[in-house]
């Protein structure tokens, strides 16, 4: 992709008639991009491919490049026409995060397919052995295949689809066997110098390890580490969801919604006009949902179904109208009046009934952390797939969520919000946000 940046400014210089960035420049751009991107780790295969965070890092690595030389102009130490300098920063990191697509495509389409995925050990067959190992299982992308436990004294043994294969003096045993390339090690009742030991055996035999830390769960991208002699001080810095950037968030997003709302209308009125043909009155669905801090609120959706006793399944009620809405995502268009109103937020947990959040309160771990922040049109949970389904209303599935939900909140950010924006659009285009 560099060398077809190069192609194309000098294509477009020549039809300008600027004057060609000398070789040596060129040359310095390429050198200055790539030495960045490897800073940022950006040629080593990534165990989690996150596309649009890597395709952002490219975009500033070929940027740096630019940057850089655009400096030494301004101080007299090079000679080049800095619009061609711009040109050629701007096409790289247009091009760069382009190819960087295209491989992490092909990245994803062979985990996918079981061809390119390390056979992995996990450390510790308890509660959270078992859920990294079945979501390990559940998500090939990651390009982990777990193969087996190892623990002395497992208790997720009969609980899970993996063997428990042996205890620590098996390892060297289990590695050759089972050609063990990834280690993972969570929870487990060894001692501590036993994981530790295990640890050098793994890097003596050449296997790579990872591990879960202890307070998983409240541990956020925000860390910060300091040392303390040779012991770790983790910070967590937890997120303030009454602060001001907060607060700049709900603003901006009725903003939006107003600006949404006038720009959609013609597709709302379209929308009620169809719902009245097809159903009649009410075009209009409103449900209590339960939002920030626990409180109450009255959710908006065009509607997509006949009147009719419940337990009746939906996909017999809904029309084909309804189909379309929901396939299409527009019969989530009403809830920016609750964006407006205050009651929601464009990005943020899916709110549930009353009765339903009491019970998931009772018996989904961490569940109403999630009501922290307002409830969302769109969340992290949701532009993963989950809350989909028949059995998007079961504990286990509302475990998943409400993880994710908190997932979002402990590491929320402006760029993450703009990123499931993307996701969701993406998830829009294609009809798969139902």
């Amino acid at each position: 992709m560099l060398a077809a940046t190069v192609v194309v400014m000098g294509t477009a210089t020549n039809a300008l008639s600027h004057a060609p960035l000398a070789l040596g420049w060129t040359l310095f751009l390429v050198v200055v991009t790539l030495l960045s991107a490897a800073r940022r780790g950006l040629y080593r295969e990534p165990a989690s491919i996150r596309t649009l965070d890597h395709a952002w890092q490219m975009a500033l690595a070929a940027a740096s490049g630019g940057l850089v030389l655009l400096s030494a102009i301004a101080v007299g130490l090079a000679e080049a026409d800095a619009h061609v300098v711009l040109g050629t920063a701007a096409t790289a990191a247009l091009l760069l995060p382009a190819g960087r697509f295209g491989l992490y495509s092909t990245w994803l389409r062979r985990r996918r397919e079981g061809k390119t995925l390390r056979p992995t050990l996990v450390v510790g067959a308890g509660r959270v052995g078992l859920m990294v190992a079945e979501r390990l299982l559940q998500r090939p992308e990651l390009g982990l295949k777990p193969v087996g436990f190892l623990d002395k004294a497992p208790l997720a043994e009969g609980h899970s689809r993996l063997p428990v294969l042996g205890a620590s003096w098996d390892l060297a045993r289990i590695v050759e066997t089972h050609d063990v390339q990834q280690v993972v090690i969570c929870f487990s009742q060894a001692p501590n110098d036993v994981i530790l030991r295990l640890v050098d055996r793994c890097r003596d035999l050449g296997v790579a390890v990872a591990l879960v830390p202890r307070l998983f769960e409240k541990t956020s991208t925000r860390a910060e580490v300091d040392h303390l002699g040779g012991i770790p001080l983790v910070h967590m810095r937890p997120i303030d969801t009454r602060s001001v950037s907060f607060a700049c968030k709900y603003a901006f997003d009725r903003v939006v919604a107003a600006i949404a709302l006038i720009l959609l209308s013609p597709v709302l009125a379209a929308a009620a006009i169809a719902i009245r043909c097809s159903l009649g009155n009410p075009v209009l669905f409103r449900q209590e949902r339960v939002g920030m801090d626990g409180k109450t609120f009255e959710l908006l959706k065009f509607r997509s179904m006949r009147d009719g006793d419940e337990s009746v399944p939906e996909h017999e009620r809904l029309t084909r109208v309804g189909a379309f809405l929901r396939k299409s995502s527009i019969d989530e268009l009403p809830q920016l009046v609750n964006v407006l109103r205050g009651d929601m937020s464009l990005i943020g947990p899916r709110p549930e009934r009353p009765e339903l959040a009491h019970g998931f309160a009772e018996h989904v771990h961490r569940y109403d952390e999630r009501h922290r922040v307002k409830s969302g049109i769109t969340g992290w949970a949701q532009v993963h797939g989950l809350g989909r389904g028949g059995d998007r209303f079961a504990n286990e599935s509302m475990r998943d969520r409400a993880e994710w939900d908190n997932f979002y909140i402990e590491n929320w950010s402006l760029g993450l919000d703009l990123k499931i924006a993307i996701m969701t659009i993406v998830a829009v285009i294609r009809f798969k946000q139902s």
